[in-house]
């Protein structure tokens, strides 16, 4: 089950704290007016370890925790239930792992939680990463689906499984939902708000659109993160969602 949101624009908005050094996450969520949510990711959990979710959560954030597990079903499930028991609230497993990992991850990520007395996390799927083009998709690793059929595919494997949402570009957003009402999660990267350069990200939309096409959160970083006034940018990203 995805975790319990508000309406507010704020709730909808992570922040990807990607990029950053330990030593400066701390002082940008402190600094960042109105922020609910933060994503950590490889880069900064192997800089600053499991701690880093502890602290996010003493200066009262929800923690997504993107390690995108993808290993066979028992190594999933222990790595599952250890970042549970941290508290993060949103955990990426890769969908091709397979269905008997991912209903191994969502099994032991139900037992670390509880075990913690913390609350239920919710598993998130992620299909095809948004760097990824349909050409090269196919040419690198010899897949013929296309993307949107490749999504689509996962995603059932993933739901059949009882994960409680996937990862996906705002571009399949609107499919997905039509395939997997609320409170199935599609929790939406590759968001890039007016103005903003599109980066190393390939299928990439505005805010604003990508909740209408069903996403229910948007995975912001270097908008924001790297913005002369983050605050301000912050806020602007939420405006956004307020037109």
């Amino acid at each position: 089950m995805a975790p319990t949101l508000s309406s507010a624009p704020a709730d909808r908005i992570i922040v990807a704290l990607d990029g950053m050094a330990p030593e400066q996450v701390m002082a940008f969520a402190a600094r960042v007016e109105g922020l609910r949510w933060v994503k950590v990711g490889l880069e900064l959990f192997v800089q600053s370890g499991p701690q880093v979710v502890a602290q996010l959560r003493e200066q009262g954030l929800r923690v997504f925790l993107d390690l995108k597990f993808h290993d066979i079903p028992a190594t999933m499930a222990g790595a599952c239930r250890r970042t549970a028991a941290l508290g993060a609230e949103l955990i990426t497993v890769h969908a091709c792992a397979g269905s008997e990992a991912l209903s191994a991850a969502q099994a032991a990520a139900l037992e670390g939680a509880k075990t913690a007395a913390l609350a239920t996390p919710s598993l998130l799927a992620v299909t095809v990463l948004t760097s990824w083009e349909q050409q090269r998709l196919q040419q690198e690793l010899a897949i013929g689906q296309g993307i949107g059929e490749r999504v689509s595919a996962l995603a059932e494997l993933s739901a059949t499984a009882g994960i409680g949402g996937c990862i996906c570009s705002p571009l399949e957003a609107a499919a997905l939902r039509a395939q997997h009402p609320e409170p199935f999660a599609l929790v939406t990267p590759g968001i890039r708000p007016k103005g903003a350069a599109t980066g190393d990200q390939a299928r990439v939309m505005g805010p604003a659109q990508a909740i209408a096409a069903g996403a229910s959160q948007l995975v912001i970083g270097r908008p924001i993160t790297k913005a002369e006034d983050p605050s301000a940018a912050f806020a602007a990203c939420c405006d956004e969602l307020r037109t």
